[in-house]
Formats: structure tokens, sequence, C-alpha cells
């Protein structure tokens, strides 16, 4: 379990982590969670080439490709493309972000990876000036679900229970010091 942030660093995904990237989505634990690998590859692929304005990144472990991890714009969400089947996300102010994140191999998970790579991408965004951050895991995904409280994530307590198959959760930044 990385302790220290600086054994943490993230870089834009790139052409060549496709291959890698599809290779850990046919895996059980992002088949449980994530679309189709052949889909989501295409999705990423776009990111890449500048077409979809999502940021992807590999986050690294000292020098090891350990996971991958996304940020997105609510604002560009919100229309009816994306409403119609996500309406929480008129929920939130078109400034906010939602973030994506999953550990690359399965051996790397339930050792704290996850919540100490989020910690340290939340202070980056932070920083960066978003005020608003949302994760929306299935309410099944236990093991996301505490790795992103431990983050500092908390559900909304008003979208409780009104999207089926989604647990809305919120980067409380007030209770989180950022170093």
């Amino acid at each position: 379990m990385p302790t220290n942030s600086a054994e943490i660093d993230f870089r834009p995904v790139t052409m060549a982590d496709l291959p890698m990237l599809r290779e850990w989505m046919e895996t059980p634990h992002w088949r449980q969670w994530w679309g189709e690998p052949g889909e989501e590859i295409g999705f990423i692929r776009e990111m890449v080439k500048g077409r979809d304005t999502t940021r992807p990144f590999i986050f690294t472990v000292g020098d090891d490709p350990v996971g991958y991890i996304q940020y997105w714009f609510v604002g560009e969400h919100q229309v009816s493309e994306w409403t119609d089947d996500y309406p929480w996300l008129l929920e939130f102010p078109a400034e906010a972000i939602g973030v994506d994140i999953s550990i690359g191999r399965s051996d790397r998970l339930s050792r704290g990876i996850g919540s100490n790579v989020l910690r340290k991408f939340l202070g980056d965004l932070v920083r960066k000036g978003y005020e608003t951050i949302i994760i929306d895991p299935d309410p099944e995904n236990v093991r996301a679900i505490r790795a992103y409280a431990k983050a500092g994530f908390r559900p909304v307590a008003r979208l409780e229970g009104r999207h089926e198959g989604e647990l809305i959760m919120q980067y409380d930044i007030k209770s989180n010091e950022l170093n």
C-alpha cells in the first residue's frame, strides 16, 4: 500500500496505453463494473484524440502502472442525451466534475491504493479550482464505496435511493485537509 503520496503519479493516457488498458478491462473485476472492453477503449481513444473532453490518466506507484483514473465535466453532460438516463446530473452545478477510477490488476485490490490515489488526485483537482467533485459507483460495489469514503466522498443524501444502480457521492472538501 502506498503511504507516501510522492510514490503516486499521474500521466495522460496515450494511444500506446490502449493495449494495457484493454488487458485490464478484460479482467473480471473490471468487467463487473465497467462496460464492454471494446466500447470502453473506443471512448478512451476518443478522449486521447481530443474528441471527448474527459481527461484520462494512468496512475503509477513508483514506476509501475497500477490503474486508470479520469475526470469529466458535468456541464457537458447536462443535455437530454445524458439526463434522460442520468437525471441526477441536473442536481449539480455545470462547473462540477465527475471522477472514475479502477485498479488495473486484481492483485492490487484491497490494499488501500485506490483511496490513496484518489486523495492525491482530488488534492490536485481542488488546487486547480474545482469545488464540486462527484463519483457514482454502483451501490453493490462495496469495495469501491469504502475506498471512496476513505478518500473523502460522502453519499449525497438528497439523491440516495432515487437512482437505481448508482450511489451518487460528493467529495467533502471542507472536511478534508489537502496538503
